[in-house]
């Protein structure tokens, strides 16, 4: 038996919960959990903010730990290994997706929190080839963040070929953001951070931004025009995202990461002129994800984390539901 924390209705506490995971497939492996990082993806799911969430619910897909079984195909992993999975637990392996390498994309791919049990356990299971080997010299305990957060605001650098000379702009300065403003920087690019807070702009500054902007001042709103090749959108509530579009240069990209359940109001004509775009992305392909640890180790980037016991979960996401958390949570069963 699994022993795991679940929810047993949209919103309800986290109890105490056992379940029978079956045999293990050929292509599996099963994770002794050390440490769980809780995103705000995990709250949603809990609210069924999304409508797709089914009870009992285990949250937790940013999961390092241990292979205590695989498979009989799995050889790419040893017994005893330490390793890391985030929101995608499996893969088709055969659409033009799959083969391609974006196994992100993937039609059929599986959550680990949808429709099957995540992170807040001591066991968990997944398919070998969404789980990531995790580097010697990462920080095991604050490395989960990675696989959800990181991976989320690294990818897009690959996807749309971001410049090392690139402007490059961060809404919301939180799990997301604080992470992104340290890849930003590390890649090279000329790094803003737009916040409504002004106790995070000295915190902005040392995570690697070189200016930072109130969101809620329109003068300085306003004084960033043409400015961004690309702004990353890491906030889960509505702004009015035409005083953004208005600081993209020509060919400027404003891209959602974060997301919002209002619809977008956007006038087309800046867009047309200037030949914008507007567009948004999940986390990253396996390849992608083993490509941003690397970079991670290169850089010595790090999530800053709190650590809770699993026993404290209800605490932890009272925490981070109040918006107070700096800036991931991290859940640790050592």
């Amino acid at each position: 038996m699994i022993k795991a924390y679940a929810a047993f209705g949209a919103g309800g506490e986290i109890q105490p919960f056992e379940y029978e995971p079956g045999l293990l497939s050929t292509h599996e492996v099963e994770i002794a959990i050390e440490h769980c990082g809780i995103c705000h993806s995990d709250l949603s799911m809990l609210h069924n903010e999304w409508g797709i969430t089914q009870y009992p619910f285990v949250p937790g897909h940013e999961i390092i730990g241990t292979i205590t079984a695989k498979g009989a195909h799995v050889h790419n992993f040893q017994l005893g290994q330490r390793v890391g999975l985030g929101w995608h637990s499996g893969y088709c392996m055969t659409c033009h997706d799959c083969m391609s390498g974006d196994h992100n994309l993937c039609a059929q791919a599986e959550s680990t929190i949808v429709n099957r049990h995540g992170g807040f356990a001591d066991r968990v299971r997944a398919n070998a080839a969404s789980v990531a080997a995790l580097p010697n010299s990462i920080n095991a305990q604050t490395a989960g963040p990675l696989f959800c957060a990181g991976i989320t605001v690294f990818n897009p650098l690959l996807q749309f070929n971001i410049q090392p000379t690139a402007k490059v702009a961060v809404i919301g300065i939180g799990g997301l953001g604080h992470v992104a403003l340290q890849f930003l920087n590390a890649w090279g690019c000329q790094v803003t951070a737009f916040t409504s807070s002004d106790d995070k702009k000295k915190e902005a500054l040392a995570l690697g931004a070189h200016q930072v902007l109130n969101s809620r001042n329109p003068a300085e709103l306003g004084a960033a025009k043409n400015q961004f090749d690309l702004i990353l959108s890491t906030v889960d509530v509505k702004l009015d995202w035409n005083a953004y579009i208005a600081t993209l240069r020509p060919k400027g990209r404003l891209h959602f990461l974060g997301v919002i359940l209002e619809s977008l109001d956007i006038n087309l004509f800046p867009l047309i002129s200037n030949q914008c775009s507007i567009s948004g992305s999940p986390v990253g392909s396996p390849a992608s994800l083993e490509t941003m640890l690397n970079f991670v180790v290169q850089h010595d980037i790090e999530p800053i984390v709190e650590v809770f016991r699993f026993d404290q979960i209800n605490e932890a996401l009272a925490r981070l539901a109040s918006g107070k958390a700096k800036y991931r949570i991290v859940l640790s069963n050592q």
